[in-house]
């Protein structure tokens, strides 16, 4: 089973696959798409409010805030880890549940970047949005660290992360039935 999908004037056939009894989800994975990475940066790039730097959580996403950063001219950006580091000097944890990942997961971010983060304004961005957990875990950090909120962008949007007017996205994705029907 596959999905055709429209990014932003850019065609893929993504793959079908089950998360649970009656849910599927079209498998997005920018990784090793270096066309389609450059494609999606600069698309998001056109339609980016006004920030300082970008952020984006571990690790589907790090090709995409790499190239946009490299886009833009940006000299630094900032990753939410999935676990913290003997590097990291003291940590700010959130912990977020996603559709794509058994059991709960922890974001850190140390408190050196922290410093860096503290009154700017930070853009979030994701691969795909599809609960909204790991954007909300995201927002939190943000804030915790003193960082305002300037803008959520991501490539895709799934289900009923369609709707919201508050994400940046360059295309609907749906959720399918088990046998791989978009669901209404």
């Amino acid at each position: 089973m596959t999905y055709d999908i429209d990014i932003a004037g850019m065609q893929r056939t993504l793959p079908i696959f089950p998360i649970s009894d009656d849910t599927a989800i079209g498998a997005f994975v920018i990784f090793g798409d270096v066309e389609l990475t450059v494609h999606c940066a600069a698309e998001l790039l056109k339609r980016a409010p006004e920030y300082d730097y970008l952020i984006a959580p571990e690790a589907k996403a790090i090709p995409l805030i790499y190239e946009m950063a490299r886009q833009s001219g940006a000299e630094t950006y900032f990753l939410a880890r999935k676990k913290a580091k003997a590097y990291m000097s003291g940590v700010f944890s959130v912990e977020v549940q996603s559709i794509t990942t058994e059991g709960v997961q922890t974001l850190v971010i140390d408190t050196e970047d922290a410093k860096a983060i503290e009154g700017k304004r930070m853009l979030i961005l994701d691969d795909v949005i599809s609960t909204g957990e790991s954007l909300r875990a995201m927002e939190e950090l943000v804030t915790q660290a003193g960082g305002i909120v300037a803008g959520r962008m991501a490539i895709l949007a799934e289900g009923d992360a369609a709707k919201r007017d508050d994400i940046i996205t360059l295309a609907p994705l749906p959720l399918f039935t088990a046998d791989g029907k978009p669901k209404a």
